[in-house]
Formats: C-alpha cells, sequence, structure tokens
C-alpha cells in the first residue's frame, strides 16, 4: 500500500487502502461461515479460533487457530459425556 501511495498518488492509494479493508472484512466474516460447513461446532467457537489464531501466531495462525479450538472442544465434549451404561453379565 505504501508503494501505490508513493508512485501512483493519493488517490490511487486510498482507493487501494479501501479495497484492503473491504476484502479484509469480508474474509474474516465469510472463512468462520465456510468452516462451519464442514465442522459441526458452533460458529463462535470458529470465529474465536480464526481471529484468536491470526492475533497469537500470525497468517498462519488463521489455520492453526481453529483447528487447536475445534480439537479442544470435541475432547471437553466427550470428556463432559456421560459414560454410555454397559450391561454387566453375571454367571
Amino acid at each position: 500500500m505504501i508503494w501505490v501511495y508513493s508512485y501512483e498518488g493519493a488517490a490511487w492509494g486510498t482507493a487501494y487502502l479501501v479495497w484492503a479493508i473491504l476484502c479484509g472484512t469480508i474474509d474474516n466474516l465469510v472463512r468462520p461461515l465456510l468452516i462451519k460447513r464442514g465442522a459441526d461446532l458452533p460458529l463462535l467457537l470458529i470465529f474465536g479460533g480464526v481471529i484468536g489464531g491470526l492475533v497469537a501466531f500470525g497468517v498462519i495462525g488463521l489455520f492453526i487457530g481453529p483447528v487447536v479450538l475445534a480439537v479442544a472442544y470435541m475432547l471437553l465434549q466427550e470428556w463432559m459425556a456421560e459414560p454410555a451404561e454397559t450391561e454387566v453379565a453375571r454367571p
């Protein structure tokens, strides 16, 4: 963006800035919705994973964050589930 401002002028630089903000915002809203289609997890959990991963790990965190939260969520859900009743055969 700095290059566009310096070589193309303020009008093109501002247009590029607006375009970058628009695309970034749409990406941050659409990505969790698309991830939700492939996983049976709460949307808020996925969105938190995307944003948290981005803050914690940078660009690669967009992929690491939701995966870590999904695994932790599923493990917690299985741990909290009541065990299935099993019949013990008595001779």
